[in-house]
């Protein structure tokens, strides 16, 4: 059983992210841990584990021993409650990430009602702007708005989402209404900075034909609240995600920009790190989910995204 015990002290290292935070976790000192994850490695005869005393990071070796690890342990875990004759009870802690904007609007709302249904599941919801690596920060699913960054990992489909372009009647009064892509050109468009690959260039769809457009503007930002604030305040177009812009749309504050013209779209999926059996905590997250955003899975889009 010493494989199974070094795969979950393994997991439990990573989760923690330092020697020092695993060490206070088992109630053991540094060099316990230090000691101990030493003899794994000269057992297998690899390296797992890039390390200084502040934080740790796992080498392809180690993302191999850990995300194959997880999947035996849970395996273990499921062949044991089919011998036990019972199914495990939800329990224990569970990390999840999300974006800033749909994680605070959409996430934290559904955690509330979850926390109510299984009081001994413990959730810690980080919210984030940056890339997320499950297995790196030993989290045990993302909510992750746009493709899946990692066909190694399992995803399913949370919510459909389509991208918008919008606009104050104010602005659209004032600059007049572009009637095809091409004029954004000559408007003043505002837009979140996520990536310097697609920073200013907005990609539209109309049947077969497709159209790319570099368009410029006087504001922009890494936050989607601030973009839509100043698209309420009618200084330009804005791209944003017809979960965010549907309310400003249905009550007349903002109006659609080109509606027979597609974007890319933005759909929502949960990601975690296994295919095989997931936790029962896990799980029971998972499911809840999915069952609240349901609704959102339908193939019909309305104008505004469903939402």
């Amino acid at each position: 059983m010493d494989g199974f015990s070094d795969l979950g002290f393994f997991a439990l290292l990573v989760k923690q992210g330092s020697l020092a935070a695993a060490a206070q976790q088992l109630g053991v000192t540094p060099p316990a841990v230090s000691k101990r994850l030493a003899a794994i490695e000269r057992r297998l005869g690899v390296r797992l584990l890039q390390r200084t005393t502040r934080r740790i990071g796992l080498t392809p070796e180690g993302e191999t021993y850990l995300v194959d690890g997880a999947r035996v342990l849970e395996e273990l875990e499921a062949l044991e409650r089919t011998v036990a004759g019972s199914r495990a009870e939800p329990k224990g802690l569970v990390r999840i990430a999300a974006s800033l904007g749909f994680g605070r609007k959409h996430i934290a709302p559904a955690l509330s009602r979850f926390a109510r249904r299984y009081p001994d599941v413990e959730v810690r919801l980080e919210l984030t702007d940056r890339p997320v690596n499950l297995v790196e920060q030993g989290l045990d699913l993302e909510v992750h708005v746009g493709e899946p960054p990692d066909a190694r990992l399992t995803a399913r489909l949370l919510a459909r989402n389509r991208r918008v372009l919008c606009a104050s009647p104010a602005y659209l009064k004032r600059a007049g209404e572009p009637a095809s892509p091409r004029e954004l050109a000559r408007h003043a468009c505002l837009f979140i900075r996520e990536n310097d690959e697609t920073f200013g260039t907005w990609h539209l769809r109309q049947g077969t034909r497709k159209e790319s457009v570099k368009v410029r503007g006087p504001l922009a930002s890494n936050d989607g609240e601030s973009v839509l604030a100043w698209g309420l305040d009618g200084h330009g177009i804005l791209l944003r995600s017809a979960w965010e812009a549907a309310p400003m749309l249905r009550s007349g504050r903002l109006r659609p920009v080109l509606a027979d013209w597609a974007l890319p779209p933005a759909d929502i999926h949960l990601i975690f790190p296994t295919r095989a059996h997931l936790s029962a905590k896990t799980r029971a997250l998972v499911d809840f989910l999915l069952e609240r955003f349901e609704p959102h899975r339908g193939d019909r889009v309305d104008d505004d995204g469903g939402w």
